[in-house]
């Protein structure tokens, strides 16, 4: 009796601590994404609150007609992996090159893992002021380098405007590739390294044989959480572009945020809805081939 009395309090006493955080996520996170799952049924209006009929999957079939989806859905592919690759690269590079001891290796950390702290938005702004046509500093540079004649209207192009925003957004995800990998890196036991050194392995063969394989878990979860953070980050192309020129950097997030400016909430809502369905989707497949691959 004493002991399922304690049990029992002490399960109150967990509940009890837990109660307050609770009630915050679920007012302030849970509860929106329920009303805004709602209003992704219903022919919602900011211009016209008076009428909000329920158009069933109304929306969704408005979104899947629309002539630009097919361009925003290809923009979006095109983002979230020409983003990736290079990131998970350069991030991996970068990490390696940090694993190393060396003098005044805290301060190269600190300064490679310094972008991270900066705003997305920010990024955008930055970028926004690089790339401009008249007076950036990425036409100055190539023109000087010989590698152009004539500035070149980067973000007013619609061949060139895409390779801008990936270029800043891979400038900014990199530092985080960098973070999680070395942290990985840093947990591979020296005993297996330098056994593997003594049985005649060489770098490259160490590098693939054993450190690869070692943060497998987390380069692959790694990879996940900035897939998922890319596909869901319009702040730089917002901060840039605005979804232009003629919408040829529009991604699902822009174009969500483009609906909600126009005040069709409900349009917005289930486009939101759908981005959750196919993120959910999405890491679940992702998951079960991961786990595939590390049974084998």
């Amino acid at each position: 009796m004493r002991r399922r009395t304690f049990g029992r309090r002490q399960a109150l006493t967990i509940l009890g601590f837990f109660a307050p955080a609770i009630v915050f996520v679920s007012w302030f996170t849970y509860w929106p994404m329920l009303q805004g799952a709602q209003m992704a049924f219903r022919d919602w209006n900011l211009w016209d609150l008076t009428s909000t009929p329920w158009v069933g999957l109304g929306n969704f079939a408005m979104i899947l007609a629309d002539p630009v989806f097919p361009i925003v859905a290809g923009n979006t592919l095109v983002w979230v992996v020409g983003s990736i690759v290079p990131q998970l690269v350069i991030g991996f590079l970068v990490a390696l090159a940090l694993w190393r001891r060396f003098r005044f290796r805290g301060v190269y950390q600190a300064l490679i893992f310094y972008p991270w702290a900066v705003s997305g938005f920010l990024v955008g702004m930055l970028f926004r002021w690089m790339f401009n046509a008249e007076f950036g500093v990425v036409n100055d540079l190539l023109m000087k380098a010989g590698a152009i004649d004539a500035p070149l209207p980067w973000l007013a192009d619609p061949k060139l405007a895409m390779v801008a925003v990936i270029v800043a957004n891979v400038w900014y995800g990199v530092t985080f590739f960098a973070i999680m990998i070395l942290a990985a890196l840093q947990s591979v036991p020296d005993e297996v390294l330098e056994a593997a050194a003594i049985d005649g392995a060489g770098t490259v063969r160490r590098l693939f044989s054993i450190v690869i394989p070692y943060i497998w878990t987390t380069l692959a979860l790694t990879v996940l959480l900035r897939s998922i953070w890319t596909f869901n980050s319009p702040e730089i192309i917002y901060a840039m572009t605005n979804g232009g020129p003629a919408g040829r950097t529009h991604i699902i997030t822009t174009w969500m945020i483009e609906y909600t400016q126009q005040g069709s909430y409900g349009l917005a809502s289930a486009i939101g809805l759908a981005v959750m369905v196919v993120l959910f989707v999405f890491c679940a497949f992702y998951l079960m081939a991961m786990r595939r691959v590390n049974q084998r």
